[in-house]
């Protein structure tokens, strides 16, 4: 049981840390937007023309029409 968990959770933190600049992704809220800027603990998105969102790195969920990076499915 604990194997799996492992697992995902290393594919997660990998995907996290190869954010990047430009990636278009997805939070847990539904909020879609471009990476504007990444820091430690959160990253700040554009969501519109002129308006930038900063949520916490874990609230990321994965890339925009993809599924999410820790579903069960993968």
């Amino acid at each position: 049981i604990l194997l799996p968990m492992k697992r995902r959770q290393k594919k997660v933190e990998a995907f996290l840390g190869g954010l990047k600049v430009g990636d278009k992704v997805v939070t847990t809220g539904g909020l879609y937007g471009s990476v504007a800027r990444l820091e430690e603990q959160t990253v700040q998105l554009q969501i519109a023309q002129n308006v930038r969102v900063e949520v916490s790195r874990a609230a990321v969920v994965g890339y925009q029409g993809q599924p999410p990076v820790a579903s069960d499915a993968n």
